[in-house]
């Protein structure tokens, strides 16, 4: 608040939390908040990355070209089970943390989302995405995927909308909920997940952390990284190679 004044957090940050989150804004911790960028110039950009941009041939493309490499075996439409470690030297989870211990303590809180279709045969609103703040407005946000690649062309145009709410069981879990009251469920999972041997947790759901996509990718190289070197030097691989 003392950042940018009342008339600004009403404005831009009080609906859009309470939106996103299903929460007030002063039950959350102050790293959500600090995630909106606040400038006092016309620079519309959300990063302030040096170097920003998307793969040449889109996502689909480069995820493709991973998962097909010859040392790579996808299975798809089967659930992680305790009895697949003992089929491999070591194994990182990228899964959510309670699902791994089949909420034994009770479930963490994540946010989830619903997605409805709108294709125009123009353009739809100007510019990749677009926040909606007010609390009167449904969803969240609308993307437009076309202006993500400029130097394409393309008359008609697809968007997004999406529906912010509680994450329940049978949902995908896109937002993990880091609550100081709800803190001590938490620390029951990383304080058992720690003492496991031969496994470790990472990403947004592994880890139970708001991670962007730039620094998820980091700290999986970064994870590869800590394996190489403990195989090299015969130390064990920790749990966690990121603080929680």
């Amino acid at each position: 608040m003392r950042f940018i004044g009342e008339e600004l957090y009403e404005a831009f940050f009080k609906g859009y939390t309470i939106k996103q989150w299903g929460l007030h804004p002063s039950a959350l911790p102050a790293s959500v908040l600090k995630r909106i960028p606040v400038r006092f110039n016309y620079n519309d950009n959300y990063f302030n990355h040096k170097f920003q941009g998307i793969p040449k041939f889109g996502y689909t493309q480069m995820v493709k070209s991973i998962v097909e490499h010859e040392n790579i075996a996808v299975e798809l439409c089967r659930s992680f089970t305790q009895e697949m470690r003992t089929d491999y030297d070591h194994v990182f989870f990228s899964g959510a943390l309670d699902a791994f211990y089949s909420c034994q303590y009770g479930r963490l809180e994540y946010r989830t989302l619903d997605f409805k279709k709108i294709i125009c045969q123009s353009d739809y609103q100007g510019c990749a995405v677009m926040n909606y703040c007010s609390i009167d407005t449904p969803y969240t946000r609308i993307t437009e995927h076309k202006y993500f690649s400029p130097w394409e062309r393309h008359e008609a145009s697809i968007c997004y909308q999406e529906y912010s709410r509680e994450c329940e069981a049978g949902d995908i879990p896109y937002y993990p909920v880091r609550r100081a009251d709800k803190m001590d469920l938490l620390n029951k999972y990383l304080s058992r997940a720690k003492k496991e041997k031969n496994i470790t947790f990472i990403g947004r759901l592994g880890t139970y952390r708001y991670l962007d996509m730039d620094i998820t990718i980091a700290e999986a190289l970064q994870t590869a990284d800590v394996y190489l070197t403990s195989l090299y030097e015969q130390k064990e691989m920790p749990a966690f190679t990121v603080t929680v």
